[in-house]
């Protein structure tokens, strides 16, 4: 796991997708393809904002989706569909996407339907940050760290559902759903690469506890898995990093 720590989020996001493209082209170069896993969030803004500015030849490269809420549609200022779709699908006029449908007719049979996609071929790179409770995607904790299934229905805890309300993606708690469909812990860590985007004060303590040396690999601590794989780097500004030089400020 490499950590880099940026002055400001700007910084931050621009190496960041500096680092997803070198990867993305290299894996075009070597497999004329790149298969990648996309996140969405407010970390993730100007990550996305200096990627789609990047000359990448995205017709050569397919898009997966990370999680979605159940029981939203697309048309939900929530839903990540929409995310996609406003801040890269359509502005880089991508050709190749599968997204996650909120509102399926069937929520098991979702899971199987773009989890056998996924599975046709490896992941060479998936894109994620780490949540206030220290989640990753949508597995909060305590995380299931042993189904080999690629995508599963998963429950929202309090402090997960609190944070979608302060980042102002729902105007009350009781409007977040409780249910959603996420790529599992092990299907992140079958990624070739991963690229993690963590900005803010907010996850100082998420941060500390995934990524400090003495701190345990556990499922109470989805992030910390990231400690496992070998081709991670995890992107940090100093107001989410803080804690790791401080730890009297814990």
């Amino acid at each position: 796991m490499n950590i880099h720590i940026f002055s400001d989020k700007k910084k931050m996001g621009k190496e960041a997708a500096k680092k997803a493209a070198e990867i993305i082209l290299n894996s075009i170069q070597e497999k004329d393809c790149t298969r990648f896993v996309m996140a969405t969030g407010i970390s993730q803004y100007d990550f996305l904002e200096n990627l789609v500015a990047m000359d990448i030849p995205w017709e050569k490269t397919e898009m997966f989706h990370l999680d979605q809420y159940l029981g939203i549609g697309e048309d939900h200022p929530a839903s990540f569909e929409k995310f996609l779709k406003d801040r890269f699908i359509d502005v880089v006029h991508h050709p190749n996407t599968h997204l996650i449908q909120g509102d399926p007719p069937d929520s098991e049979q979702e899971c199987k339907r773009i989890g056998n996609l996924l599975n046709m071929a490896p992941i060479d790179v998936i894109f994620v940050g780490i949540g206030e409770n220290g989640h990753i995607a949508f597995n909060d904790p305590p995380a299931d760290f042993e189904t080999e299934a690629p995508y599963i229905i998963v429950e929202l805890d309090e402090k997960c559902r609190r944070q979608q309300v302060g980042e102002g993606w729902f105007r009350t708690f009781e409007e977040v759903p409780t249910h959603a469909i996420s790529i599992s812990i092990r299907q992140i860590l079958k990624a070739e690469h991963i690229i993690c985007i963590c900005p803010d004060k907010r996850k100082q303590k998420a941060v500390y506890d995934a990524l400090h040396p003495d701190m345990p690999i556990t499922p109470e601590v989805p992030a910390s898995v990231f400690k496992i794989h070998k081709n991670t780097d995890v992107y940090l500004d100093f107001d989410s990093a803080k804690l790791l030089f401080s730890e009297n400020e814990k």
